[in-house]
């Protein structure tokens, strides 16, 4: 099991402003578990505060964010984590106005038909397997340094 992601790895491994992460919790956009007043997130939390970031900074308003979310879990019965999780990629797309789901390589294609202006992707799964690659290096980088220090003091 994943050990859980302190508020502070979240915002290093993110870029989150604490506040911003505060008033998502407070909001029920992330929501993570408590033990006692610190906040504690899963690779799942952490994963969706990745996703809402790389669209609020691609100009998403939070609101539209939301009802993202909300679609995902009435439609899949799942967090937006699990949604990307599996063995197909599932991707954001958006005219500048709205955003679509695209769960195969036919739905794009049938989107796009449809549409005359240009559409921005958001890959959700590489956005969750780049948090994913930088929590392994950060992880790789602790415990080259913690055999070095026993190295060290093996010498001494």
């Amino acid at each position: 099991m994943q050990e859980p992601f302190t508020s502070r790895d979240v915002i290093a491994l993110t870029g989150i402003t604490p506040r911003q992460l505060q008033w998502w919790d407070e909001r029920r956009i992330v929501v993570p578990a408590r033990q006692g007043h610190r906040r504690l997130y899963s690779m799942e939390d952490l994963a969706e505060v990745a996703v809402i970031c790389e669209l609020r900074s691609r100009g998403f308003s939070l609101q539209r964010v939301r009802k993202v979310m909300r679609f995902l879990q009435r439609e899949f019965g799942k967090r937006l984590a699990h949604t990307v999780s599996g063995a197909s990629d599932y991707h954001l797309l958006t005219d500048g106005r709205t955003l679509y789901l695209e769960t195969s390589p036919q739905q794009i294609v049938d989107i796009l038909k449809n549409t005359r202006q240009p559409m921005l992707t958001i890959c959700l799964s590489d956005t969750v397997r780049q948090v994913r690659a930088v929590i392994r290096a950060k992880k790789s980088s602790t415990n080259t340094m913690s055999r070095s220090s026993r190295k060290v003091k093996q010498a001494s």
